[in-house]
C-alpha cells in the first residue's frame, strides 16, 4: 500500500474515533444539561409563587383562592408559541402546596392529590428542614421519558416555614428541544466530518507530494532523462532530493569519462594505426614522390584526431554546463543569414544552392554562440551529405512560443539502421563523395545546445528524398536543465 494511503487511513482512523467520541458525549451530555436549565427555571417559578403565597397567608394558612383561580384561567386559555423549532400550545407545569404538616392543600391539577401527606417526598421533607428540596420521579420506572422534575420552595411566616411550595414539570418538556439539537448536531457532524475528509486528503497529499516529486525525479534519471530536480523545500525529504542529486552527479561524472575514455580510445584506434603504418614505411628507402601520399596521410590522420579531440572538448564542455550562462536576446533570421555567408565557399565548392526562406525577424533569448554554432553543424552536414550541383533548404518558422530551423539536403538519406543512431556520440555515416566520415560529435552538439536551451532536434528522412533537421528552440529559454 502507498504510503499516502496508508497515512490517509491513519488520520482518518485517529481523527475519525476522536470526533465520534466528541460527538457522541455532547450527545449524551445534551440531556443533562438540558434538565439543568429547565430546573434553574423552575427553582426562579417556585421561589416567585412561593412568594406571592407568603403575601396571601391568612391565620398562619395560605389563601390559595387567587392561585386556584389563576390556573383555571390560564389551562383554559389558547395559545400558540413558536420558540425556534417547537410550537407550545399548552400548560404543562403542576403546583402544589402543602401546609406544615404535608399535607397538601393545593393542587393545580384539578386539586387531583389534595388532603393527601407528601411529608415523606424528598422536594417537602428537605424544604421543611431549610434546605434546598428538589426531586425526579418516574411514573413508569423502566421509562427514563417518564420522569417528573419537582423543585420545592418554602413558604415562611413569622421567621418559620409553615409550608411548601413545589412546582412540577414533565422532563419529556425538552425532548422537542433535544431532538432538534440532536440533528443540528448531527448535521453539523456531517458537515464537519466531511471537511475533515477533504483536509486530511489534502493534507495527507501534501505530505506525500515531495516523496512522489523525488520518486519521478529518480525514476526519470534512472531512465536517463535530464530533468530539473524537484524543489522539496528544507525539510528531510529536501534534504534527501540534495543528496540524491549529488549522488546523480557523482554517478553520472564517473560514468560519462568511463564512456568517453572508451569510445574516445575506440575512434583513435583507426587513426593512430594508419599514422603508425605510414610511419613505418617512410622508414624504407623510397623515392620522394612514393613518401609524399604517405606523408600526406599522416597530416590528414593527425588533423582528424585534433579535430575529434577539439570536437570532444567542446561537447564535454557543453554537456558539463546545466544552465545557460551569456544569454542576450538574437535574432534568429539574422544568424541563419551569417552561417550561410560563412558556408557559402564551402557550398560553391560542391556548387550547391543555400536557398534561406525565414520570416523578417524571429527573437529569442540564449547563448548565440551556441545557436550560431548548432545551425552551423547542421547546414554543414546537409553540405557534406549533398549531391553536387543540388539545393539546400533553410526554413525559419515562427511557431508562436518556439522557433524552427528547418535544413532539408537533397542527399542519399539516412539509412533505416541508422535512424536511431544519428544523436549518438562519435556515430557517423560515410561522406557519399568521399567515403570519409567525420568525428560523429557535430549531431550531439546540437543536441547538447537544444537541450541546454530547452528545446529539441530531429533529424529524419524527408518523403521526397535527402535529409530533413529541425532545431526547435523556445523564445524563453529555460534557467536550469538538471
Amino acid at each position: 500500500m502507498k504510503i499516502r494511503y496508508r497515512l490517509f487511513a491513519a488520520l482518518l482512523v485517529i481523527v475519525g474515533v476522536g470526533f465520534y467520541q466528541l460527538v457522541d458525549w455532547i450527545l449524551e451530555d445534551l440531556r443533562p444539561r438540558y434538565l439543568e436549565a429547565m430546573e434553574e427555571t423552575m427553582v426562579d417559578i417556585s421561589t416567585l409563587l412561593a412568594s406571592l403565597a407568603e403575601i396571601q397567608m391568612r391565620d398562619d394558612a395560605v389563601d390559595t383562592t387567587n392561585l386556584r383561580a389563576a390556573f383555571d384561567v390560564a389551562q383554559k386559555r389558547v395559545f400558540s408559541a413558536k420558540i425556534y423549532e417547537v410550537t407550545k400550545t399548552h400548560l404543562n407545569i403542576r403546583v402544589y402546596i402543602t401546609d406544615r404538616n404535608g399535607i397538601v392543600v393545593f393542587d393545580s391539577d384539578e386539586g387531583r392529590d389534595e388532603g393527601e401527606d407528601y411529608s415523606q417526598w424528598i422536594d417537602v421533607a428537605r424544604t421543611m428542614r431549610g434546605e434546598y428540596g428538589a426531586r425526579s420521579t418516574r411514573l413508569d420506572p423502566d421509562d427514563p421519558t417518564t420522569s417528573i422534575l419537582h423543585v420545592a420552595s418554602p413558604i415562611r411566616a413569622d421567621g418559620g416555614i409553615v409550608g411548601v411550595l413545589t412546582v412540577a414539570k414533565p422532563a419529556d418538556s425538552v425532548t422537542l428541544f433535544m431532538e432538534a439539537a440532536h440533528r443540528k448536531i448531527a448535521n453539523a457532524g456531517f458537515v464537519a466530518a466531511l471537511s475533515v475528509f477533504l483536509l486530511i486528503m489534502v493534507f495527507s497529499a501534501w505530505i506525500t507530494s515531495p516523496i512522489d516529486k523525488l520518486t519521478r525525479y529518480a525514476k526519470a534519471v534512472r531512465d536517463g532523462k535530464r530533468v530539473a530536480p524537484p524543489k522539496l523545500g528544507r525539510s528531510e525529504i529536501g534534504d534527501l532530493g540534495t543528496a540524491f542529486e549529488e549522488m546523480r552527479v557523482a554517478l553520472e561524472g564517473k560514468r560519462y569519462v568511463e564512456e568517453y575514455v572508451q569510445t574516445l580510445t575506440h575512434e583513435m584506434k583507426s587513426p593512430l594505426s594508419a599514422i603508425r603504418g605510414a610511419a613505418e614505411l617512410l622508414d624504407e628507402d623510397m623515392p620522394l614522390e612514393k613518401r609524399r601520399p604517405f606523408i600526406e596521410n599522416i597530416r590528414s590522420e593527425s588533423n582528424r584526431i585534433q579535430g575529434l579531440v577539439d570536437r570532444m572538448l567542446q561537447l564535454s564542455a557543453l554537456e558539463g554546463r546545466n544552465e545557460l550562462r551569456d544569454v542576450e536576446e538574437m535574432n534568429v533570421v539574422e544568424i541563419v543569414h551569417e552561417v550561410v555567408k560563412s558556408l557559402q565557399p564551402v557550398a560553391s565548392q560542391k556548387e550547391l544552392v543555400l536557398s534561406v526562406k525565414a520570416v523578417d525577424a524571429v527573437r529569442i533569448r540564449g547563448e548565440a554562440f551556441l545557436v550560431r554554432q548548432a545551425i552551423a553543424n547542421l547546414i554543414q552536414n546537409a553540405i557534406d551529405f549533398s549531391q553536387e550541383d543540388g539545393v539546400i533548404d533553410i526554413r525559419l518558422t515562427d511557431e508562436g512560443d518556439k522557433v524552427n530551423v528547418a535544413v532539408r539536403d537533397r542527399g542519399p538519406g539516412i539509412p533505416a539502421y541508422a535512424l536511431d543512431k544519428v544523436f549518438d556520440r562519435f556515430y557517423s555515416l560515410r561522406r557519399p563523395d568521399t567515403g570519409k566520415k567525420s568525428s560523429g560529435l557535430g549531431l550531439v552538439f546540437v543536441r547538447e545546445v537544444a537541450t541546454l536551451h530547452g528545446g529539441e532536434v530531429t533529424l529524419q528522412n524527408h518523403p521526397d528524398g535527402g535529409a530533413e533537421a529541425h532545431l526547435k528552440l523556445p523564445l524563453e529559454p529555460a534557467r536550469k536543465m538538471y
